[in-house]
């Protein structure tokens, strides 16, 4: 279907440009949220005749789309969540966990405003784009962490689930280390930090015992 754009649509165009689009997108989307028009001669006439004063209005909404981007872009809210020793939540985070905390900051966005894609389902910093307008995009963080001493070293910056990995790592490496020295006792021989003072004491007089 050919359509003429009522404002600026991603990777369509922008307003008063006719585009060829598949009918359902148009049909469900596009024309009810008043976003185009059929091309059809009549609505070009009415979209020529109209098109200063769309284009005006257009202006000033992401004027003021603008303004409320320099208090949005760049905020970051914190959400603490249940999550495993991977870092994988137990659930996730979507749109309305994004309005709500930007809610809190202050900031009222609309659900329709937040581009996801995909649900956060990890700790971390993560960001998440914010359309004010068709011409206008501002980005928010979302620091996901299971607690607030977690969420405030990811926003120092660090890695928390690249920490876990290494403290991980570590933890086996100082485990076959251990192993390694205990394999170089002989056979039935205790290993000496495993020795208790009376047992030291035992063996020291079962010796002197032997002597007398």
């Amino acid at each position: 279907m050919d359509i003429i754009l009522l404002q600026r649509i991603e990777k369509l165009g922008s307003i008063g440009d006719v585009v060829t689009v598949k009918d359902g997108y148009a049909r469900n989307f596009l024309l009810p949220q008043k976003k185009a028009l059929r091309a059809n001669e009549s609505n070009k006439k009415v979209f020529e005749a109209n098109r200063e004063r769309l284009e005006k209005e257009n202006a000033e909404r992401r004027g003021e789309a603008e303004k409320s981007g320099e208090k949005v872009d760049g905020v970051e809210i914190v959400l603490i969540r249940a999550a495993s020793n991977t870092g994988q939540l137990y659930g996730s985070v979507n749109v309305r966990d994004i309005v709500n905390g930007l809610a809190e900051k202050g900031h009222e966005i609309d659900k329709k405003q937040v581009i996801m894609g995909n649900p956060i389902k990890a700790i971390g910093m993560h960001d998440v784009r914010v359309d004010l307008h068709p011409e206008v995009s501002v980005t928010v963080k979302a620091n996901v962490a299971r607690s607030d001493d977690e969420a405030e070293l990811q926003t120092q910056g660090v890695d928390v689930l690249a920490q876990m990995f290494e403290d991980e790592q570590r933890e086996i490496e100082e485990q076959a280390e251990t192993n390694r020295t205990d394999s170089t006792l002989e056979p039935g021989e205790i290993p000496a930090d495993m020795l208790e003072d009376g047992v030291e004491a035992e063996a020291s007089d079962s010796e002197e015992n032997a002597e007398g």
